[in-house]
């Protein structure tokens, strides 16, 4: 194997800030499903009171419980069933806990169909009631007071692109308890006007569905509260932008498109090749889009305004995965080397010069890019590239304006720690650079956590696995602190335990003061291992 653009003597990439003091995640307790590549174990959410680990198992449409008062030895001892919630219930999508009550996504089967929320007693399991969401509601997430629920519902449409319901988000008022919970719906509805969809499109939001309106075509993934519940900040991942959504009224006041990631740019560099047999980290006329999954926001005070009335200002934190349409009736990937043959397009040579030499599949041949973007002129000549996710992760201010983004440095510090299983996949071993001309390391998951004064970001990566953990408390100057992988890349036969924690997909921070053990931790959900595992954040030795 060789490394091509690699220093082996450099520990990390000369970009690079190391945070001082550090610390180290310590994989102290497992559990293991016994079922993989199923989804046993995906979004995870915590209950202080009981210190019980609540975990969606798409697998069985369930949340399994964890009894982690032990956190060395989590054990499973119920399953919430969520299809007896009501009538063609599918699956378990996300799961949030606050004041003792559970919340649970589930979606219909068919899932095109309208959704609920299911709320259970987090200590007896039983069912308190449920509440109608939208369209595959995906994810949810409380206020921090505990009195409003909001879903991301996500309207995917079905395989053959016939059925293709609306995006909304779900607002539901727990004032009076579950029995009396008030729901309202903000939806994209206004968006769908002629001038509301040209002024997006103009921005840079991408409206790419067949046939479809705004509101069809967006679909909410995931959601951040700021620090007042006042307002939540939406993922509209395929889109490639945000929803800004007033949380009290139910309405959606702002869609903010997120724009390009440029991979030409020192800093920005990325590996575009799995057939070079290299590390080659290096910059290429390619624009990255972010597409975050997961998303989390925080909140840094700004001193004392007039009347002694604290000034904050709220940050947004995105995995920036990438994520295409792949359906029977609509699908967006192409390979560059394709382009020709499947799209009928090439590369532009006025941009791209040297453009027999780029679709080699050692440089930009086999990387996957959008047939959706690229051909402004629409003359069949490609004048720009756009690939899927931006390979980091990025810290946003509350207009939506990047305010930071780690750059190269996943796959630079996954480079040097564990170089010669670089970019692999996560359903087999021996696979380095299986990703390199996909979406890389393919940050997924993102929670925060504040540990003696300082706020940290916990990043996994779905690919390669692994969690890494930043320093963000200056959004502008973030630190790298670790980069811990539960993962044993020697076995062969990845399907048994042995192989350890692979695809992270959820991960929730305990504070020391809600923690079992008096130690800040994360719990992590690994969907292809169906592992649960629980991390000790350590000072480092």
């Amino acid at each position: 194997m060789k490394f091509a653009g690699l220093l082996p003597t450099v520990a990390l990439a000369s970009t690079t800030a190391v945070a001082t003091p550090t610390y180290q995640l310590d994989p102290i307790g497992t559990y293991n499903s016994g079922i993989f590549d199923e989804s046993a174990a995906e979004i995870v959410a915590y209950d202080a009171a009981t210190q019980r680990a609540f975990v969606v198992n798409a697998n069985d449409a369930s949340v399994d419980v964890l009894d982690i008062s032990d956190p060395a030895d989590p054990q499973k001892i119920a399953a919430i069933d969520v299809t007896l919630a009501g009538p063609s219930l599918g699956n378990a999508n996300s799961v949030a806990v606050s004041g003792g009550l559970l919340a649970v996504a589930v979606e219909r089967d068919p899932k095109q169909s309208i959704g609920l929320v299911a709320f259970y007693d987090t200590d007896s399991l039983k069912l308190l009631g449920t509440v109608p969401a939208g369209s595959l509601p995906d994810m949810l997430t409380f206020t921090p007071d505990g009195r409003y629920v909001v879903v991301a519902n996500e309207g995917e449409p079905d395989s053959d692109y016939s059925v293709d319901p609306e995006g909304s988000i779900t607002i539901i008022d727990l004032k009076r308890g579950v029995g009396k919970a008030k729901v309202k719906t903000a939806d994209f509805g206004k968006f769908n006007k002629d001038k509301e969809r040209e002024k997006l499109e103009e921005a840079g939001v991408r409206i790419f569905g067949p046939n479809a309106t705004v509101a069809q075509d967006l679909e909410p993934e995931f959601i951040g509260i700021d620090a007042d519940g006042k307002t939540a900040y939406v993922a509209l991942q395929e889109n490639n932008a945000l929803a800004v959504v007033d949380i009290k009224r139910a309405r959606v006041t702002k869609i903010i498109a997120l724009g390009f990631k440029d991979h030409s740019v020192a800093g920005n560099e990325l590996d575009a090749s799995n057939k070079d047999d290299a590390i080659n980290i290096q910059s290429w006329p390619v624009l990255g889009m972010y597409l975050p999954d997961a998303i989390a926001t925080y909140t840094i005070e700004k001193g004392r305004g007039k009347g002694k009335k604290r000034k904050t200002s709220t940050y947004i934190v995105t995995a920036n995965e990438g994520d295409s349409r792949d359906y029977d009736g609509f699908g967006e990937e192409v390979r560059i080397k394709d382009l020709e043959a499947d799209e009928g397009k090439m590369l532009d040579p006025t941009v791209f010069p040297n453009a027999d030499e780029l679709v080699l599949e050692e440089n930009l041949g086999r990387l996957k890019i959008t047939n959706t973007l690229g051909d402004a002129d629409n003359d069949g000549l490609i004048e720009e590239l756009y690939a899927f996710g931006a390979r980091s992760f990025s810290i946003w201010d509350d207009k939506g304006k990047l305010v930071w983004d780690s750059g190269s440095d996943l796959e630079w510090i996954t480079a040097n720690l564990i170089g010669s299983d670089f970019n692999s996949t996560n359903d087999e071993n021996d696979s380095f650079d299986n990703r390199s001309d996909d979406k890389g390391p393919e940050p997924e998951a993102v929670a925060i956590g504040e540990i003696d004064g300082r706020i940290y970001a916990f990043i996994g990566l779905e690919r390669v696995g692994g969690i890494m953990m930043y320093d963000i408390t200056d959004p502008r100057a973030p630190l790298f602190v670790t980069y811990a992988n539960n993962r044993d890349f020697s076995v062969e036969d990845v399907t048994t335990p042995a192989a350890g924690d692979l695809g992270p997909e959820g991960i929730q921070f305990i504070a020391a003061g809600d923690s079992p053990n008096g130690q800040p931790l994360i719990i992590v959900g690994n969907e292809v291992s169906g592992t649960t595992t629980i991390f000790a954040i350590k000072p480092a030795l």
